[in-house]
C-alpha cells in the first residue's frame, strides 16, 4: 500500500505499449519506505491518493485505487 507521489497520463506510448494508450503511470511512495514506478489500473488517481498493488506483469508493477 502507499500513496501517488506524481501522476502522468501517457497517449503517445511507445512502440510496445501502443495498444493500452492512454494510460495512467505514478510514482508511488510506499507505506514502508521507498519509492516505486507503476501502472495505474482502473480508476485514475490524483497526488496523493491512496492505491494498493494490483499485481505485476512482465516486471512493472501495477496499482489501483483504493476504494474509500
Amino acid at each position: 500500500m502507499g500513496s501517488v507521489y506524481t501522476e502522468k497520463v501517457i497517449h503517445l506510448a511507445p512502440e510496445a505499449c501502443t495498444k493500452d494508450a492512454p494510460y495512467q503511470t505514478a510514482i508511488v511512495t510506499l507505506d514502508g519506505g521507498g519509492r516505486v514506478t507503476g501502472r495505474i489500473v482502473g480508476e485514475r488517481v490524483a497526488i496523493g491518493d491512496c492505491v494498493v498493488e494490483a499485481g505485476e506483469r512482465d516486471g512493472v508493477q501495477f496499482f489501483r485505487r483504493l476504494s474509500s
